[in-house]
């Protein structure tokens, strides 16, 4: 795994349970140095690192099912 510096907040416990695209807004005003992209369950992703990227991983409802973080 890649070493992210400087990228400021990395992970956002505080978000599962709240709804994603909620959730993403939170992240980029907290960070404005990632983007968020809501996944939602099932869909396929890169397995590719990145500093400037946040998944929020969102169930059938649009709500966070575990804890966004830089990746």
């Amino acid at each position: 795994m890649e070493a992210c510096t400087e990228t400021g907040k990395s992970s956002w416990p505080e978000l599962v349970g709240v709804n994603g695209e909620v959730a993403a807004e939170v992240m980029v005003r907290e960070n404005p140095k990632v983007g968020a992209v809501i996944v939602k369950e099932g869909m396929m992703v890169t397995m590719d690192y990145r500093c400037d990227r946040v998944r929020v991983w969102v169930d059938k409802y649009g709500i966070v099912k575990e804890t966004p973080q830089i990746g």
